[in-house]
């Protein structure tokens, strides 16, 4: 446990409406299923963050890293909100109670709260603790003007800190500024992701999938690490050199906004041979499809397309 200050993204995960849907329904069930709901979202942040602790309807969680990487910060909040809606939407489905904890489940929403800083780890009371100016600031701007001011419900809050921590391009990727005053803390400028209109996006996007019964080749690892790490090492590309070490570079073009996604290419160089990779479908942390095409000088370029998941214990990619 560190005495000394670490950089630090932190991240809040709230339930929005819950208290309003607490005093209008039954206790009993609304507690089981806060206990389900939030449940969800600590697990679909892990294993990148780390629990600092539950806050009632809220999830602490922070990632002790010099900077994050942006498409990866942006797929998990976006898979974690995916993953609240659908579980909200299959608990809802999955009873035939008509209390009112039940029925009205669909009036709960998420937000998230993200910033990075410095803090200090420390045992308090005999429990661990993030300490520092910081972890108030992240607190603080849960009380924020967002739906008032830009109506958004269901929204990811980044401070500026945050963002160029990740290097994202907030205004490529449709976020919307707004600055938030707090006594004793001042002005901070922020950018507001909406994760409705993601959640539409993405319930409207066509799949492209290359299934195993479809492929001329199927390759399978097995391995023992969540797919959310799997999932870093297939596609990141500062790791693609530690498990295809005929890979000499790797250089992104298209990613908008500093993410990575369809749209976005992989240039691979092995030696003077150049190998492209065409981003076709993205879905953290399940597959991602690609149009591969073989731009070898002198040689005509050949293309197949691909999809690779990241599964618990098993790693997969068919041709």
């Amino acid at each position: 446990m560190s005495s000394t200050a670490q950089p630090t993204c932190f991240l809040i995960a709230d339930i929005s409406g819950y208290t309003g849907y607490l005093a209008e329904v039954e206790l009993e069930h609304a507690q089981d299923i806060l206990a389900d709901l939030i449940g969800a979202v600590v697990s679909s942040l892990r294993p990148y963050f780390r629990l600092a602790k539950l806050e009632g309807d809220a999830a602490f969680v922070f990632a002790s890293v010099e900077g994050i990487d942006g498409t990866m910060l942006l797929d998990t909040i976006e898979r974690c909100y995916f993953g609240f809606r659908r579980r909200r939407r299959d608990v809802r489905q999955a009873t035939s109670c008509e209390c009112n904890a039940c029925v009205r489940i669909p009036d709960l929403n998420l937000k998230f709260v993200v910033h990075d800083g410095v803090a200090i780890q420390q045992k308090v009371a005999g429990r661990q603790e993030l300490l520092g100016s910081d972890v108030i600031v992240v607190h603080r701007l849960l009380k924020n003007e967002v739906v008032e001011r830009l109506g958004i419900e269901a929204y990811a809050l980044f401070t500026e800190a945050a963002v160029v921590a990740a290097e994202i391009v907030p205004s490529d990727l449709d976020m919307h500024p707004i600055t938030e005053t707090y006594d004793r803390i001042g002005a901070v400028s922020c950018w507001v992701l909406d994760l409705e209109h993601r959640w539409q996006e993405e319930e409207d996007r066509a799949r492209v999938f290359v299934r195993p019964d479809e492929s001329i080749v199927n390759v399978s690892i097995e391995t023992q690490v969540p797919p959310q790490v799997a999932w870093g090492f297939l596609t990141a590309p500062g790791r693609r050199m530690t498990w295809q070490p005929w890979v000499t570079e790797v250089s992104i073009e298209g990613a908008t906004g500093g993410r990575r996604g369809p749209g976005s290419s992989n240039h691979c160089m092995h030696g003077k041979d150049a190998v492209i990779e065409e981003i076709l479908d993205w879905r953290p942390y399940d597959y991602v499809t690609d149009r591969t095409i073989l731009a070898t000088p002198g040689v005509r370029s050949g293309c197949c397309t691909r999809s690779s998941s990241s599964r618990p214990r098993t790693g997969r990619s068919s041709i």
